[in-house]
């Protein structure tokens, strides 16, 4: 059963989605896939957020570009975590657009928010949400974080030679 929804406002938005995907593979949480527009399907977006708790979903990973009012729609009318993932699109302003209209969200209705293009922090992020109550999950970020620290040692010791 999926415990993590990844949605996106277009699939124009994959490749930059598909990485927290990907991480969420690496750490083996299981996670649901698809396309919500804000603006084209409303509908499909209302439905997603008012039932995603409901089908078992614990966090919400929404990617969107352009105006992005994909994350904070669906945090206005969900009781889950939402990270949103601003994605620099081709109609984007250098992605600031998206990263502000993510990130000014108004009181009472938050959305973590991660870097431009950074869906794998947001699937690091909502890994770390899970594994705070989920000790299996939590055992598996901190391997994760472990195997960074031994990366940038090792990259470290490289460097000296």
């Amino acid at each position: 059963m999926a415990e993590v929804g990844i949605i996106m406002g277009s699939k124009s938005d994959l490749p930059v989605m598909q990485e927290a995907a990907d991480i969420l593979d690496e750490l083996g949480i299981a996670y649901e896939i698809d396309i919500v527009s804000a603006h084209r399907t409303p509908e499909k977006m209302f439905d997603y957020g008012q039932n995603a708790h409901k089908r078992g979903i614990k966090v919400i990973i929404a990617g969107a570009g352009g105006a992005a009012h994909l994350p904070g729609m669906v945090a206005s009318i969900t009781p889950l975590p939402v990270v949103g993932v601003p994605v620099k699109s081709s109609n984007s302003i250098d992605g600031w657009d998206s990263i502000l209209s993510i990130l000014q969200m108004p009181n009472g209705i938050p959305v973590a928010t991660v870097a431009l293009n950074a869906a794998k922090n947001a699937g690091i992020l909502a890994a770390s949400i899970i594994g705070s109550s989920n000790p299996e999950v939590l055992e598996r970020v901190i391997q994760f974080k472990q195997g960074l620290k031994e990366k940038v040692l090792k990259s470290a010791e490289e460097i000296k030679k």
